[in-house]
Parts: structure tokens; C-alpha cells; sequence
């Protein structure tokens, strides 16, 4: 009844590969996406590698059922995709990056040995910048209980002997990437720009490092580690120091994969593992050259070589010169990102900021940008006498260093900072601003499916309601009360958000009443329709919902980035049931939940993926989409990425979406195309 999860992100991440491997994407965008699979499959054994090797040690069937794992030998299958999808990989960079690269005169060296007339200069680089920042470790028992190479950072393990002697020793030096740039362009030949990997300017030079010895071997190599770090039971006394601490130790955690290069003499192999403490299932032998994420940094010597930019539209509304407060006033608005410009959003908080009626400011921030621009608005409305109330979810995975440094600089200007509550996240993409004109209280709020980040918003499809309907806004208040407090303001009350969906208290019931209601139509009408799209679909209630709703007859369309458990098209259980897949140039992350049809569908709108995470271990919103015009273009929007696309793969119970569907119709192109006509 369920497809593994781990297995079908994997197959998402394989429909990343299919991207790089795709000829209709230009060169350098074919390399980013090689990039983000690599970047992918890094964080999937920095996080759930580990549990899949504790799951795969269960010994009772019992214990496997509790998983929802039909497969007997997830590990295994698992590995085996793994092995398949980076041989797919080098096939990939191997034998069409590299010489399509070559064909636009630029020549990556990649397992080439370096031309004469580059010998000079890459010397010469290694011993004027490169140098100095290496610290050779021999492999002795006295010094491996002092060092401990960290997560995700490269490495070299040298074989070498002393001259005239018999004895082979080994070092580890630290491949200073994270000092230095990873690339380094080279002088042109015949024409010819040509790019050098550090770890090859580092490995040509390899006999200045050690002086006196014979270099037998070079090899590099990789640590995973596990990564997720367990923030619950410890939030007593000051949490932000607690998680500094944790963050200290993320970079040591326990191994989860060593990554090799296939060079390396077996023995060599064996004793590094039992040096470091590594399993034989944590042992995966790869080529020479690891964090390929940083092929995005790869230089382009001035080429064009990357998709024309669409240019973020503007909505004609904001052309008014009225501040954004009176727009809102007269109706809601619906941004569409990246689409759209993020300007309305940028002038909400900073309008705010200066305008002398605005009195308090509340806001939810999970992924804060680097520059924040919004969070610079709101330490300038502190500093103008508003109550600002913010809270930041240090739990924030990899940006818990980021938020936390925000949170004390914000707290210093005077806002009032909410922490993470105990066993629970808060993911959801909520702000709302308070005025008071002649006395009379009004209210503005956001609800988002992505986060307040103005970086992301020009990479990440995701959409935005600005509204000031009162019915939801005074919820949202009481949200805003409920996640300072850390207790429900009516205690008993299960009525407490009848307009708004929030998980913890109504969004469960509310969306397998949305469900129900279909399943209804049908008996009464013979036709229901649910149309969902979202990120993840993991969590078995509602899985079961939407598989009761199909044999019931209800036709359910689900655009499903990543995992997707449901197994639709099974006989007697979701033959009503289709999933697509979409990867494109922008990553989908929009979250959409459609129940009906035409003028009487129900669209809604929010952060909330449908994982078990999402509904029981996090405050998520989602919202009912109300005004006839935005309500219109979700339904456009969602029917536009339905039809057939070239970027497009259909789940099935044969395949989970890796393979894209080869027709020429393109679901991004064609919202963008018509947000501009709609503008």
C-alpha cells in the first residue's frame, strides 16, 4: 500500500540527474543540476542514511510493520539505487559535460594528467596560495585519538616511505576548499581556457608536502556523518547556547558513509575503515573528485550558456501610488514567486517600519536570508517604537547558525524574540501587522507556502496571500498568542480556528472533512474531485484517505515534487488516483489543496506538506483562498502544470517519476506567459 519513502525521494533525486542529462538545458544549467543532486544526496546521508541502517538492523517483523516497509531489504535496495545513480552521474560529466565544456573552448581537468605548459603555474599557485594551509597528519593510534576529519569536508589520504626505507606510512591532509576557491582557471592554450581543481593542484605538488619521502599513493576521500542533531528535552536554561554547543558537534557525528576514490589498494581501504571506526555498509567507493555541489561555482569565462532569466513581473495594482495598506484594504492579493516580483512583500514590512500607525508587528521566521532585508525592516520598526514579536525556529535544519545570529541581533534591537517550543517545529509562513487610524484598529497578514526569504523567493515557486479579512486575521492572533504562551488561549475549546487550518488542533479533521465531502459528491452527483499539489506525500492517514476517496470514485489529480508514497493505479485501491512529478528551472515548493470543481471548489493554500512531521510535529497554516480572482488563477495555475509537460514524469506503481515524459509543452513557461497576461 506504500511505496518506501528513501526510495522514492531517491527517485526524485534521479529526476535531477535526468535534468543534467537532458540536451534541451543549456550546458551550465545541466551542470547545476548535477550540482543539486550531489548537494541532495550529501543530505541524504547526513540525515536519513542513518536511520535507514538502524531501521535495516531491526530484527522482528513486527518492528519492520511498524515502519510502513514492505520492502524486505530496504539498506540493500537502497544502496544498490544509489550505485546506479552515481555511475549515472560520471556517465553524465564524463562523457557530455566535459566535452560539450571542451567544444565551447573550456577544458575542465578531470582525470587528465596537466599539460607542460600549465606544470609551472599550478606549481606555482601551490606554493604561493596553497601551501600554507595544508596540515599533514600521520595515521598513528597516538595522534587518531586527537583528529577527527569533520562531515562533508575533503580530504587526501597520502601512501608514502621514507627513501631508501620499506615501511609505508599514511597521512591525511584537509583539502582547504572551504579557505580557498575550489576552481582556479589557468592560462589559455591554443585558444583553450582550462579550469583546475585545488585537490589536482594539491595532488601535482604532493612531494613539497613531504620532504623526504617517496609518495606511493594519492587518494581522496569523503565523511558523511550524521547530522541531525536531537533538540528535544533540553530546553532548560538558555536554549541558544544550547544549540551553539550542538551545532559544535554536528560536524562529528557519528560516520554515515565513507566516501572513497576507487584507486585505493584494498588494504589501504580496510585500515583507514578500522582507523575511523567505519561499517563495511558505510564503505562506497566513488571516483577521485567528491562535493560536486561546488560544480555551480565552475567559472563560465563570460559564456551564455545558462537559460534567459525571466524577468519578475510586476502587478499593475502596486503601480498606484497609494502605500500597500490602502491596496489591501479594497481587496486581497495573490503573489505568485518567482514569477512575480517580491517588492510587495519587501514594501509590506518596510512600510511598515516607518508608518507612524502601525503599532505591532508579529511575524514567523524559519529560513531567514543571510542579508535579510525583511528582518532589517523589522529591527527598524523596533527601533521606531513598534512592538515587533517575531519568532525564529532555531531547529531550523543547517540554518540553526544563521537564525540564531539573527535572533540576537534582532533581540538587540528591541523585538521581542519567541524561541522554539518543545517537540515541536514551527514551520508555518505567517506575519501580521497591526494599525490604528483615527482610532479605528485595523489588521493586515500574510499566509505563505515558502518562507519569508527574499533569495529563495526568486528560486522556489511558491505563492503568497495578502488579505484583511478579519475572520482570519483575529485566528492568526490568537496563533501569534498561543505560540508566545506556549498554551491554547481557550483550553477545551476545539473551535478555536474554525476559518483558518492549523495543525495541533484542526487540520487533520478539517482536510479528512474536505475529503468526505467529495467522496458525498459523488454518491449524490456521481463525480468528486480533489486536485492537490505539495512537496511530500508521506503520512499514512492521509494517504489511506485519498485511496478510500478513489475507490469511492472521486477523481484525485496530486503534483508531488519529491517522496510520494501513495501508490496510485493499484487495482481495487487508486485506479482514480493519478501523480505527476514536475522538475523544471525553478524547484517547486508550492502547496495548493483543491477539493470540487469549477466556481465551487474549495482552493486552499498554506505551508503544510502532508508528512507525518508536518502534521504532528510542527504549527502549520493553511487557508481558504476567498476572493473570485485569486481563487481563479490558483485554479489556472494548478490546471497549467496538470497538462502534459516536458519536465513532467507520472508516478506509478512500476516507477516512482524519474523518467520525464518527451513532449514539448512546458508547465513554468506557460504561468509565466500567463501571469503576464494577467499582470
Amino acid at each position: 500500500m506504500y511505496y518506501n519513502r528513501d526510495l522514492s525521494w531517491l527517485e526524485f533525486n534521479h529526476r535531477v540527474l535526468n535534468e543534467a542529462a537532458c540536451k534541451m538545458v543549456p550546458l551550465y544549467d545541466r551542470i547545476k543540476f548535477l550540482s543539486i543532486f550531489s548537494s541532495n544526496l550529501d543530505e541524504f546521508f547526513s540525515i536519513r542514511y542513518p536511520v535507514i541502517l538502524a531501521i535495516s538492523n531491526l530484527k522482528t517483523k513486527t518492528q519492520r510493520k511498524i515502519e510502513n516497509d514492505p520492502h524486505p531489504d530496504v539498506a540493500g535496495s537502497i544502496r544498490k539505487e544509489i550505485e546506479e545513480q552515481l555511475d549515472e552521474f560520471n556517465n553524465i560529466l564524463t562523457n557530455e559535460i566535459l566535452p560539450e565544456l571542451a567544444a565551447n573552448n573550456i577544458i575542465l581537468y578531470y582525470h587528465k594528467a596537466v599539460i607542460a605548459e600549465h606544470k609551472y603555474e599550478v606549481r606555482e599557485i601551490f606554493l604561493s596560495n596553497v601551501l600554507s594551509f595544508l596540515q599533514p597528519i600521520f595515521l598513528r593510534s597516538d595522534i587518531m585519538e586527537r583528529f577527527e576529519p569533520e562531515a562533508n569536508k575533503l580530504y587526501m589520504i597520502i601512501s608514502l616511505k621514507k627513501i631508501d626505507a620499506d615501511i609505508i606510512d599514511h597521512a591525511i591532509i584537509k583539502i582547504p576548499s572551504d579557505h580557498l576557491q575550489r576552481f582556479y582557471c589557468l592560462s589559455q592554450v591554443n585558444g583553450q581556457n582550462y579550469v583546475i581543481f585545488i585537490d589536482d593542484i594539491i595532488r601535482e605538488n604532493s612531494k613539497y608536502i613531504f620532504p623526504g619521502f617517496e609518495i606511493v599513493g594519492v587518494y581522496s576521500i569523503k565523511f558523511n556523518r550524521n547530522e541531525d542533531i536531537d533538540f528535544e528535552g533540553d530546553y532548560k536554561g538558555d536554549i541558544v547556547k544550547k544549540i551553539e554547543r550542538k551545532l559544535v558537534k554536528r560536524a562529528h557525528g557519528f560516520p554515515s558513509r565513507f566516501l572513497f576514490e576507487s584507486t585505493m589498494p584494498r588494504n589501504v581501504q580496510l585500515y583507514i575503515a578500522s582507523i575511523f571506526e567505519i561499517e563495511h555498509e558505510e564503505l562506497f567507493e566513488d571516483g577521485r573528485y567528491h562535493n560536486l555541489s561546488d560544480l555551480s561555482s565552475l567559472p563560465h569565462f563570460g559564456k551564455q550558456l545558462t537559460n534567459e532569466a525571466w524577468a519578475p513581473l510586476h502587478l499593475s495594482v502596486f503601480s498606484d501610488k497609494e502605500d500597500i495598506f490602502k491596496i489591501l484594504e479594497r481587496r486581497d492579493i495573490l503573489l505568485h514567486f518567482p514569477y512575480q516580483s517580491y517588492n510587495p512583500i519587501l514594501s509590506f514590512f518596510n512600510q511598515a517600519a516607518i508608518d507612524p500607525e502601525v503599532e505591532e508587528i508579529y511575524i514567523t521566521l524559519y529560513r531567514v536570508a543571510a542579508d535579510s532585508l525583511i528582518a532589517n525592516a523589522l529591527i527598524s520598526a523596533a527601533r521606531n517604537g513598534k512592538k515587533v514579536v517575531a519568532f525564529i525556529e532555531l531547529k531550523a535544519r543547517f540554518d540553526e547558525a544563521n537564525n540564531i545570529a539573527w535572533s540576537k541581533k534582532m533581540k538587540k534591537a528591541g523585538i521581542t524574540i519567541i524561541y522554539s517550543i518543545p517537540g515541536i517545529k514551527v514551520h508555518t509562513k505567517i506575519a501580521l501587522i497591526v494599525k490604528r487610524t483615527d482610532g479605528v484598529k485595523k489588521t493586515y497578514s500574510i499566509i505563505g507556502t515558502g518562507n519569508f526569504n527574499e533569495v529563495t523567493a526568486s528560486q522556489y515557486t511558491d505563492h503568497i496571500l495578502l488579505t484583511t479579512r478579519e475572520d482570519i486575521n483575529s485566528e492568526l492572533m490568537a496563533l501569534f498568542r498561543f505560540i508566545e504562551k506556549r498554551e491554547k488561549p481557550y483550553p477545551g475549546n476545539t473551535q478555536l480556528f474554525k476559518k483558518i487550518l492549523v495543525s495541533q488542533f484542526n487540520m487533520n479533521e478539517k482536510f479528512e472533512k474536505l475529503i468526505f465531502n467529495e467522496i458525498k459528491q459523488v454518491q449524490k452527483t456521481g463525480y468528486g474531485l480533489i486536485r492537490i499539489k505539495l512537496n511530500n506525500l508521506e503520512e499514512p492517514g492521509m494517504i489511506n484517505l485519498l485511496y478510500k476517496a478513489s475507490a469511492a470514485g472521486v477523481k484525485i489529480q496530486l503534483i508531488v515534487r519529491s517522496i510520494c508514497c501513495l501508490i496510485p493505479q493499484v487495482s481495487g485501491l487508486s485506479m482514480n488516483i493519478e501523480v505527476k512529478r514536475i522538475v523544471d528551472r525553478y524547484l517547486e515548493h508550492t502547496r495548493i489543496f483543491i477539493f470540487g470543481k469549477d466556481a465551487d471548489a474549495k482552493v486552499i493554500i498554506g505551508s503544510a506538506d502532508w508528512m507525518t512531521r508536518n502534521l504532528y510535529h510542527r504549527i502549520e497554516v493553511c487557508a481558504q483562498v476567498t476572493d473570485a480572482g485569486c481563487k481563479k488563477e490558483l485554479l489556472d495555475y494548478f490546471n497549467l502544470q496538470w497538462r502534459g509537460t516536458e519536465k513532467l514524469a507520472y508516478i506509478n506503481k512500476l516507477k516512482n517519476g524519474s523518467e520525464p515524459e518527451n513532449v514539448s509543452y512546458n508547465a513554468q513557461e506557460s504561468i509565466y506567459e500567463y501571469l503576464r497576461e494577467n499582470s
